[in-house]
């Protein structure tokens, strides 16, 4: 909202309290931020004297730890606390001593460090009465921290900054720690992201946990997890509907001699990945973008040069070793600040060479595409706005006066209001899940009856949407516009996902791939 002499509200939310700080203070609202006292300024932003109502920024804080409102984020800006230096203790906590070291000490160690130093330590009899139990728990958990390879990290060091490798083998030295029996462990996909290395160190813990008495059952593609289970059920023959049976069981080496396991087939090396023979030659007239003291969490300072034009670069290396902090929190936040003027600061570095060479950049993780049933395969890739031209351009829809936002789930016209366009009702469980039942008015069609009326070779809207990928390219083969961006679909290996199947059901590969 504007006000008449042009001043932008922020918003209508607080605005009552300045009037109240206003009156306080005995200012007017009209009075330039400039021509205001310290102390009037301050009462704006901190709350006045009679702390009566709130200022700006405790509002704006509220709001951030409650709803964590992006738009905020601009405001915003992290630093270390001055008065507990970044412990977050008072000075009470941070006086204790254990050997001449504060928690404080303790914690910006690595793991590795911690283990030698707790592995030295001559303990009094007094220490060795009260903290004999302690001691034992605090090496125990060091060395599963260690033993998963996570031996670099500070223990100090944020969850947020953490690879997805890294969270997942902490949780998994968290179960081994706990020394329980008889649980059942479902993981999905563990392997993902990891180097052959720490892959190694991976299927070492989860053998421990089967070694403790527990069982484990995996999710994964990975060679060689399946080559070390006991167990490997095989599912197929396909994707989607056709899939969903079981082909074979048994070991990798069972596995290998099934000639009805597309698996075993790659298995024994009878199917493989082709490696390209020719690549893109990369010399001295090749434009490079290059990262000069990156330095963010592992990296020590480092100098990198990305060739571009083209080029089709990998980074790689152990868990931990920076390949996410350059990629993702250094060149992508810096590109993304450049190009496209986001607010997220970029990791620690020097400078940016080559940036003219790129007019762009897009961030493709597995994120979610939609976070409602009303978003899908279709509706993300744009494909639907050509399939709801198609149905509007019918003679029957021009009869009827129906244009393309008739054919839309998204406004009010053509859709079912009783779900709003999203075929499913939500049911509130309270203290359980809420549950997703199929809409009694359209049966989960999404679409009111007149909608529905309209056919295109004999499918309407709703079948249309049911159609599969692969489906879909045969019946629209007669229309470019619409079959060419579903057969990169069917390329990327999604012929199986119906066109209207909701994001909300997509893994995050698919997502991605989407």
């Amino acid at each position: 909202p504007q006000k008449k002499d042009g001043d932008i509200i922020f918003s209508s939310f607080g605005w009552s309290d300045l009037k109240a700080i206003a009156k306080e203070m005995k200012f007017s609202l009209d009075t330039p931020w400039e021509s205001l006292s310290i102390n009037q300024q301050e009462a704006i932003l901190y709350g006045p004297p009679s702390k009566k109502v709130s200022g700006v920024v405790p509002t704006m804080q509220e709001l951030w730890d409650k709803w964590h409102i992006h738009l905020f984020k601009k405001y915003m800006h992290e630093s270390i606390c001055h008065t507990c230096n970044g412990s977050r203790l008072n000075p009470v906590a941070n006086a204790v001593r254990f050997h001449g070291y504060g928690i404080q000490d303790l914690s910006s160690w690595s793991v590795n460090q911690s283990v030698k130093f707790f592995k030295e330590q001559k303990y009094t009899p007094r220490e060795e009465h009260i903290g004999k139990e302690i001691f034992k728990e605090i090496k125990n958990r060091l060395s599963f921290l260690e033993a998963v390879g996570l031996g670099y990290l500070n223990i100090s060091r944020s969850s947020a900054t953490l690879s997805g490798g890294e969270a997942q083998r902490i949780r998994l030295a968290g179960a081994v720690g706990a020394g329980l029996q008889g649980v059942l462990y479902v993981l999905d996909e563990p392997s993902i992201g990891l180097h052959p290395r720490d892959n190694e160190k991976l299927l070492d813990i989860l053998e421990h946990l089967r070694a403790q008495g527990n069982s484990l059952i995996v999710v994964e593609h990975d060679e060689e997890t399946m080559r070390r289970a006991d167990c490997v059920i095989d599912i197929g023959p396909g994707a989607g509907v056709k899939g969903g049976e079981v082909i074979a069981m048994g070991t990798a080496e069972e596995l290998e001699k099934n000639k009805k396991s597309l698996t075993g087939l790659y298995l024994s090396g009878q199917k493989k990945i082709d490696i390209p023979q020719k690549r893109k030659r990369i010399d001295s007239k090749t434009p490079f973008l290059t990262i000069y003291g990156a330095r963010e969490n592992n990296l020590k300072n480092i100098d990198v040069s990305i060739p571009l034009d083209g080029a089709f670069t990998v980074v790689t290396g152990v868990s931990g070793s920076g390949k996410s902090s350059l990629v993702n929190h250094i060149l992508r936040r810096e590109l993304a600040r450049h190009f496209h003027h986001a607010e997220e600061e970029p990791g620690l570095f020097d400078r940016m060479e080559g940036l003219e060479h790129i007019d762009k950049v897009i961030e493709i993780d597995q994120t979610p595409i939609g976070r409602t049933p009303r978003s899908n395969p279709v509706t993300y890739t744009k494909i639907f706005d050509s399939i709801r031209d198609l149905f509007a351009s019918l003679p029957e829809s021009k009869v009827r006066g129906y244009t393309k936002s008739r054919f839309s789930f998204n406004v009010p016209g053509g859709r079912c209001e009783m779900c709003e366009g999203a075929g499913v009702k939500t049911v509130d469980m309270q203290i359980m899940p809420s549950v997703e039942i199929p809409c009694e008015f359209c049966d989960g069609k999404r679409f009111n009856e007149p909608t529905l009326e309209i056919y295109f070779k004999g499918l309407n809207i709703y079948d249309v949407l049911e159609m599969s990928v692969d489906e879909a390219c045969v019946f629209f083969e007669s229309i470019p516009k619409i079959v060419e961006p579903l057969k990169l679909l069917q390329e990327i290996g999604l012929g199986y996902l119906k066109l209207g199947q909701p994001s909300t059901t997509l893994s995050g590969g698919e997502a991605q791939r989407i």
